[in-house]
């Protein structure tokens, strides 16, 4: 059964949730798990370019990834001053930083940088809530991915991941309690009002919970948000296939993955995979052939068929 979720969590399209990244010798240290060396690597690219925000704030990141939470909030606030996103409230990689008391301020100041930017948001509360919740959804991401390359390497889920995979679940069920209260309290987040990040959190939360009951309750709603401008037609269409692909029946997009014999990713079967950019292009997807070559490095060799 771990074996079996192990697989089935590298094989869902998601959201990507990774620390903001830069080609660099810190960038491919850290892949590798190798965050002591990954640390020492972004310290020198700082004190040569302390200019480089990107780096900075992958320092932070990877200081938080080791539970330095001093050093890792030191860097945080040298990097977001540079940075109007709000990015750094939904980070996984900044997770272990947000049950300190320091971080209410990161989120103020944060918050005020974006709505200087951008413009004022109608429900700042709210995106801060949303943001929090896709960070606490991707908190072990880091983990999990070192479990994913021993996974594929040994054949075998390594014993380190047994404990990550149970409180995942347990993540997921109190994320999908706090998403629920949330939206009984403030209605269905949109773009105009929380900005698209936040927005897109229950997404996440649903596409992510095991019943796959909870998703048809809301595929209607996530549908709609897509065609109506307010929601993310990406997350809607990878919802949509795991829906599909769970019920025995062909997807319709392309977005959900499994291994074939050989281990290598490959897109669940398709309905009329002739008229799949069709279908896409509808909701503003690009063609499937670069998205799968890009997702999983696959090959797509189904001529498209216009009408």
């Amino acid at each position: 059964m771990i074996v079996k979720r192990i697989i089935s969590i590298f094989s869902i399209g998601i959201m990507s949730m990774v620390c903001m990244a830069q080609v660099s010798t810190g960038d491919q240290l850290r892949q590798e798990g190798k965050l002591k060396a990954a640390i020492q690597a972004y310290k020198n690219d700082f004190h040569k370019f302390p200019g480089k925000w990107k780096n900075t704030y992958n320092l932070a990141c990877a200081y938080a990834l080791t539970f330095q939470k001093d050093s890792a909030f030191h860097y945080l606030a040298i990097a977001l001053k540079s940075d109007t996103s709000l990015w750094a409230l939904a980070d996984p990689d900044l997770f272990a930083l947000t049950n300190d008391s320091r971080w209410q301020n990161v989120e103020t100041k944060q918050i005020q940088r974006y709505q200087e930017k951008n413009g004022i948001l109608k429900q700042p509360e709210y995106a801060i809530e949303l943001l929090s919740l896709i960070g606490k959804d991707q908190a072990l991401n880091y983990y999990v991915d070192q479990a994913k390359d021993y996974f594929m390497k040994q054949g075998e889920a390594p014993q380190w991941y047994y404990p990550l995979g149970a409180y995942k679940q347990e993540i997921s069920k109190h994320n999908y309690e706090k998403m629920k209260n949330l939206i009984d309290q403030y209605g269905w987040p949109k773009y105009s009002t929380v900005g698209k990040l936040a927005a897109d959190a229950p997404l996440l939360i649903i596409n992510h919970y095991e019943d796959d009951d909870v998703r048809k309750e809301y595929l209607l709603q996530i549908k709609n948000s897509c065609f109506d401008g307010e929601g993310s037609c990406i997350e809607y269409a990878k919802i949509q296939d795991r829906v599909l692909v769970n019920d025995n029946k062909l997807q319709l997009y392309g977005m959900q993955f499994r291994y074939n014999s050989k281990k290598n990713l490959e897109p669940f079967p398709i309905k009329d995979p002739e008229y799949v950019d069709l279908r896409r292009k509808e909701i503003g997807l690009e063609p499937i052939r670069l998205y799968l070559k890009r997702k999983i490095n696959y090959e797509w060799d189904v001529k498209q068929k216009n009408k």
